[in-house]
Order: C-alpha cells, then structure tokens, then sequence
C-alpha cells in the first residue's frame, strides 16, 4: 500500500490582509504533491508557494498567488471578469451578432450558483452571512487539501455546493472557480465539475477557464473543454490550449485541422515527450489515424495533463506515479471512467476515508468487484465477506463476517475504509452483550455514514464496557442524546486508561466541552487534572469563534477544514477539536459537530 508520510508546516495559513490578517497556524501536513501542470509546456519550474509567519498579513488577494500545496498551480491572475463591454450607440448597427445572445431568462446568474439547498442537503442562502468575499477566498487558496477528518470534508463539500449569493468583495465567476478549485484539491472532481457547468462561458473569468481546464482533467474527460476553445483569454497557456484543440477537432471530425496542430507543435517544441504523445493519442480516439503507443519510461512525476489524457484513452498510469502527488488524485481515480472495477478498489479505500465515497456507493463497488471475481478465489473477496455480513442467517455469521473486514487491513487508512464499507451492515446487528467486544467497531463504523440511530441503540452495552473502551466514548460525543450515561467522573475514567501519547482522552473531553455534554468547569479540572491541552488560544480559535458569533456556516466549515490541515488525526490539537465543535454547534450543524467528534475517536 501507498505511503503517504505526515511531515509538519513550518508556516501558518494567512487569511485576508484586509481583514486585519488572522493567521491561521497550520497542523501535521503531507508534503506538497508534485506539480501537476504540464512540465513540458513552456519548461518554466513552478514556484512553490512560501507561507507567511504567523500573524503576519497575506498578500493582498488582487493577484492569484499558486495555490495551497502547488499540486495544480493557478497559471492567471486574481482579477474580476471583465464582461462585455457595451458598445457605442452608433455602432449597435453593425456589431456582429452575439452568439450568446440568450433570452434573459436562460441566462444563469453567475453570482448565484450552487446544486444544494436545504431541500437536498445543502445549507441556508445566508451560510456566508456577511463575510468579505476576498478573506473567504484567500482562506480557500491557502487550505491544504485533504484535510484529516471525513466528516469536515462531506459539511466543506456541502457548504460549497450550496446554492448561496457570492459574498461582497470578490467576482461571482471567481467564487464558483475558488469554490472548484478547493473542490479539486479534497478530491471532489465531480461537484468541482458541477460548480464550473453552473456558469455561462461568456461569462468565464480567466480564474474560471484555468480551473475549468483542471477540472476537464480531473474528470478524464477533454471533451469538455471544447466549448471554451473559441474563448480563451491571451493569459492563459496558449500550448496547452493548442493542444486542446487538436484534440477537439478531431473529437468533432476535422482530423486535419487536428494533424496540423500537433505538427506545429511538435516543430515548435513547444511540446514534447509524453504530453504530446498523449494529446496525440487523443486525437487518435477521436478519429485521427496515428497509432501512438505509450511509455511511462523516463515519466517520473503525474501531472494533471497527463492523469487526464491517460485515463480518457484507457491509457493505465504506473502505480509508483501516484506517490507523486497527493492522496486527492486517488479519489480522482476512482471515479474514472475507464477502468476497470478491479483497478477501483484501491482508489475507493482512500476516496471513502476521504469522505469522497459514501457507503452506498463503496458497497456498489464492492458488489461489482464480487460479481466480476474469479468463481476460484470468490470467497476470499470482500465482497463475499460484505454479503455475508448482511445476509446470513445466523447473526453471529455476520458478526464474524464484519471481524474478518476489519481485522484484514494493514494501513489505518485501509482500515477506517472498512468501517465506512460496513456501516450499513453494522446497523442490522441487534444490540446484545454477546456482542460487546465489537461494540466499538459496530458503533464506529454506524457513525462514519451518520447512522447515529441505530448506533445509539447500544447504548445500554456501551455503559457496561470497561472504562478505556471506546464503544462508550464514541456514544457519549456521537448520539444524538444521551445515550449513555455521561459524568466527569466516567470521562476522567476513560482519560486514564488511553495509552501515553494517544490523544484519545483529550478528543473526548474537548468535544463533550464543545458539545455542552460536560460544564466547562468539569472540563478544566479533567484538564488540569490528566493535563489536556484545551486552553490554547490563538487567531484561529479567536477566527472560528468570531465566524460562529456570526452565524456564518460556510466560513466556520472553512475554518474547521485550515485547522485539520494534515491526513493524520494525530496531528490535530484537541483544542482545536474543541472550537471546531463548539462553533458548529452554535451555527446549527450539532449533527456534523458530533460526527467529526466520534470520527476524532475512532481515528486517533
């Protein structure tokens, strides 16, 4: 299995200058993937970006710096659309007709686009509350996607898909493209797609069509940048645009158009190796008749273009190319559209940790991977395993069947994988003390999918298990009441029988204070008592606390996510936890609050 090692930011996450420049003081985070720009397009090394120190002011959003993590590097400046400008009254006559001259009830707002409202998932019209758009930008392009927690990514994802008015102080076309382009980097290439279909192209901004481009990428699918091709602004990277367009003109039929293309190109130089070949292959799909065969010989990072391309020709990519970039281009891979289903199941373990892949989805896959197996080598699949865990007759079948998921994994990302796979399977086992030494494995894989209910069925087994176990634990932050008994005296209990150096003990307390379930006095002497950092205080907590005084769920969601800046729950300080908590609670999102609290359990 991949390894992705945890290194910690010397920097912080600077937030907008002009609003008094609260830093936001990174966490454990994975080391900046490769670029994933073409290298060969221009041969210009990108920059990577240097955080400023703590409490000192980011630069001025009026020019797009690269973006967090410099995986996929934003090649425009930070500048609103222009529009169309208004011509003379004397020359309205013989203007040429505007090809995109809509009635105006088909034209689409592009300062109010989003697919969710509260009807179907999404949050409130008013999730921004008053926010300056450019400090809700800024704080987008420093977050360092994926973040640790599941459950932040799923309320991140739902808070920028909903359907909400662009804040004062930033271009609507430039708030759907940093609302993508974050969506790109926690691995979400589909709702990233959506955002950037939500807008008309007229009214594109250069931001737009570069991020619209990765997008494209991210999703295998060049098709899709064919209608911007007429459009492109002259900031854009002209080569790879060319490109573009040999690539469309052949998808569309006009293989010499396309032929001419690459030709010059290649005569130019201006591309080379395999970013040309690639495009070239494409064009070949397209109709084209150059047979171009493909080595990875020599390749020694991925990029986006080459991620893209490969896949959309079923092209595969060398597995070492992956520990190139980040963990976010495993759940770009998953959704691929022309691999196979067996090449999907490592992509899905790290795209449902992510928080990328729901159950039911995970459980689909795992189905099709049993219906695709070898009749040989069957029962040793998980999917023979996932279908006796609900189907067999003797509930202690299907309890053996879940032990034997979960105890196969070697890597804590594998494993957190299984319990989302097993959520629903989990949530038909009746609650019984038979059963007690899999509450916690039970209950935890319930609450990855939200399965909170049923989950807190088991809470008269949960009271009865030793002090240290997390079953209770799990229940005392993850149920929607009070299923189990909760004291500061079974709290402190717990505290003292977690391991020295776990920050289990800390989560719990942190998110019972956060949650209300303890007073604040019997968390600050459990505190002092088995001496749990919850009293820090800096910008970022002062910055979560003032957005959740606000009522402002999208910029806490925000927050949440610069304050889990690492894949490793370890990394996380159990006061941030804490804020985070307590300030979804208060914007009404209680629900997610308890999610990312068990999550925190179950993952230290």
């Amino acid at each position: 299995m991949r390894n992705w090692a945890s290194r910690r930011l010397l920097g912080g996450a600077a937030l907008a200058a002009a609003l008094a420049a609260v830093a936001i003081p990174a966490l454990g985070q994975d080391q900046a993937p490769e670029s994933l720009l073409p290298p060969g397009f221009g041969d210009v090394p990108v920059a990577q970006p240097t955080p400023p120190p703590p409490g000192q002011p980011a630069p001025q959003p009026g020019a797009t710096p690269p973006a967090p993590g410099a995986e996929l590097p934003l090649t425009a400046e930070d500048q609103q659309a222009t529009g169309e400008e208004e011509l003379p009254a004397d020359e309205t006559e013989t203007a040429e007709a505007d090809p995109y001259d809509l009635p105006e009830a088909a034209r689409r707002d592009p300062d109010l686009v989003g697919v969710l409202t509260p009807a179907n998932g999404g949050y409130g019209a008013d999730e921004w509350g008053n926010v300056d758009g450019r400090f809700a930008s800024a704080l987008m392009r420093d977050i360092k996607a994926p973040i640790a927690s599941r459950w932040a990514q799923i309320l991140l994802r739902r808070v920028l898909l909903t359907r909400a008015p662009t804040p004062a102080g930033v271009d609507g076309a430039d708030w759907v493209a940093e609302r993508a382009w974050l969506l790109l980097r926690m691995g979400e290439a589909d709702p990233a797609r959506l955002l950037v279909a939500g807008v008309d192209v007229d009214r594109f901004s250069p931001k737009m069509f570069d991020i619209a481009q990765q997008t494209a990428l991210a999703t295998a699918d060049p098709a899709a940048m064919c209608p911007l091709t007429d459009h492109v602004p002259a900031s854009a990277d002209q080569t790879s645009w060319d490109l573009v367009r040999a690539m469309c003109a052949a998808l569309s039929g006009d293989n010499g158009t396309a032929g001419a293309i690459i030709d010059a190109a290649r005569h130019r130089s201006r591309a080379r190796g395999i970013d040309l070949l690639l495009a070239e292959k494409v064009v070949g799909a397209g109709g084209g008749r150059r047979a171009i065969n493909i080595e990875w010989t020599g390749v020694d990072n991925l990029t986006a273009w080459r991620f893209g391309l490969a896949n959309a020709v079923n092209v595969p990519i060398p597995a070492a190319l992956f520990d190139t970039v980040g963990p976010h281009v495993e759940a770009w891979q998953y959704r691929a559209p022309m691999i196979s289903t067996e090449d999907r199941l490592v992509p899905a373990s790290w795209a449902a940790s992510l928080g990328v892949l729901s159950n039911a989805a995970y459980v689909d896959l795992i189905g099709r991977a049993y219906d695709e197996a070898d009749p040989d080598t069957i029962e040793e699949t998980p999917g023979f395993r996932l279908r006796n865990a609900y189907s067999a007759d003797d509930p202690a079948e299907r309890v053996e069947a879940l032990r034997t998921l979960w105890s196969e994994p070697k890597t804590d990302m594998e494993k957190y994988a299984r319990l989302v796979l097993t959520a629903r399977a989990a949530a038909r086992i009746a609650p019984s003390e038979d059963y007690a030494d899999d509450a916690r494995n039970l209950i935890a894989a319930m609450l990855t999918a939200g399965l909170d209910d049923p989950a807190s069925k088991w809470g008269a087994v949960a009271d009865q298990l030793d002090d240290g176990d997390d079953g209770w634990a799990l229940l005392a932050v993850g149920a929607p009441g009070r299923a189990v008994t909760i004291s500061a005296r079974r709290a402190g209990a717990y505290v003292g029988e977690q391991d020295e150096g776990s920050r289990k003990g800390a989560f719990l307390v942190a998110a019972l204070a956060g949650l209300g379930r303890i007073s604040a006095e019997d968390a600050q002497s459990l505190a002092t008592e088995h001496k749990l950092p919850l009293g820090l205080q800096n910008s970022w907590t002062r910055a979560i606390d003032r957005a959740a005084a606000e009522n402002e769920t999208g910029t806490v969601a925000l927050i949440a996510a610069a304050g889990m800046q690492t894949l490793s729950w370890k990394a996380v300080h159990p006061a941030y936890l804490m804020h985070i908590v307590s300030a979804l609670r208060r914007v009404g999102r209680e629900p997610e609050a308890r999610m990312i609290a068990a999550e925190a359990i179950t993952r230290a």
